[in-house]
């Protein structure tokens, strides 16, 4: 199945005027288009256990959001906001000749999934472990735990990152906070995510964002499921209560044995969650 990997770059319009966005994705499969989000600190190849499952139903477009993975950060004028970053995934779309596509999202991509289902810009919305549905406590413990990520990824130098995944007791101690089978992941994958979480330049500003987030509106008239991994140990899994308060018609379905970023720890239910709600 060939894939297309490229990046595309459009204007967004800003409080200064327009503003020149590029985004790195990656294209493959063939059917409705399927936007895939990844979360904070992250990059598009988060979503590689389950991009070969979708795209035999689905035209996948794996997307690294502004500051993250290769693509360039937000240019001035544009802020890290939903306000900024909503409308930049919009035009996203527009430049890839895609109409209202079907969005699965996890934590910061659930929170933009979710909301670009609000503004009615997609046709069904997965939300895996999706941002905002914290109390003030939860949302400082998982912002304490992301910047103490964020600096072992910084501080350690890289020979000792490459040393690390190459068993899993350090696979384990670099991404257990996020996969609750941290051992699975494939000894490259940990190092390139350890180093985008490193080179995130849009880190920092997106925390700042989300100080003050909590989604509280209903997303009406779309199918939206919203997942959570019972072993999920940054978003714990009470917030999906929560979320299901706030969008009542929206499916809450329990991944067993699943961490924070559960496309690695079950492959196949989670595409099936994703392909279950495109339909």
């Amino acid at each position: 199945m060939a894939a297309e990997v490229a990046d595309v770059s459009f204007a967004v319009e800003s409080p200064r005027g327009p503003r020149t966005v590029t985004v790195s994705y990656r294209r493959t499969g063939g059917g409705a288009p399927l936007l895939l989000l990844h979360g904070i600190g992250h990059h598009r190849q988060a979503w590689d256990p389950v991009v070969d499952i979708l795209a035999a139903e689905r035209d996948v477009i794996a997307v690294d959001l502004p500051g993250f993975g290769v693509s360039p950060p937000l240019p001035d004028g544009l802020a890290y906001g939903l306000s900024s970053v909503v409308p930049t995934l919009a035009a996203l779309c527009a430049a890839l000749d895609v109409e209202r596509p079907h969005v699965a999202g996890n934590s910061l991509g659930g929170l933009l999934a979710l909301e670009l289902g609000r503004e009615k810009l997609v046709r069904s919305v997965t939300a895996l472990s999706p941002a905002g549905f914290w109390t003030e406590a939860e949302r400082r413990y998982a912002f304490a735990t992301l910047l103490s990520m964020r600096r072992l990824a910084s501080a350690a130098p890289v020979p000792l990152i490459e040393r690390l995944s190459r068993s899993a007791a350090g696979r384990t101690a670099l991404t257990s906070t996020i996969y609750a089978r941290p051992a699975r992941r494939a000894p490259e994958a940990v190092v390139a995510e350890t180093l985008a979480l490193r080179y995130a330049t849009g880190f920092e500003q997106t925390l700042a964002a989300g100080r003050d987030v909590v989604f509280r509106d209903d997303v009406p008239g779309l199918p939206v499921t919203i997942a959570w991994g019972t072993r999920d140990r940054l978003l714990l899994r009470r917030q999906g209560v929560r979320a299901k308060r706030a969008v009542p018609e929206a499916r809450l379905v329990r991944l067993p044995g699943c961490g924070h970023v559960p496309m690695n720890d079950d492959p196949a239910r989670v595409a099936r969650v994703i392909l279950d709600t495109s339909r």
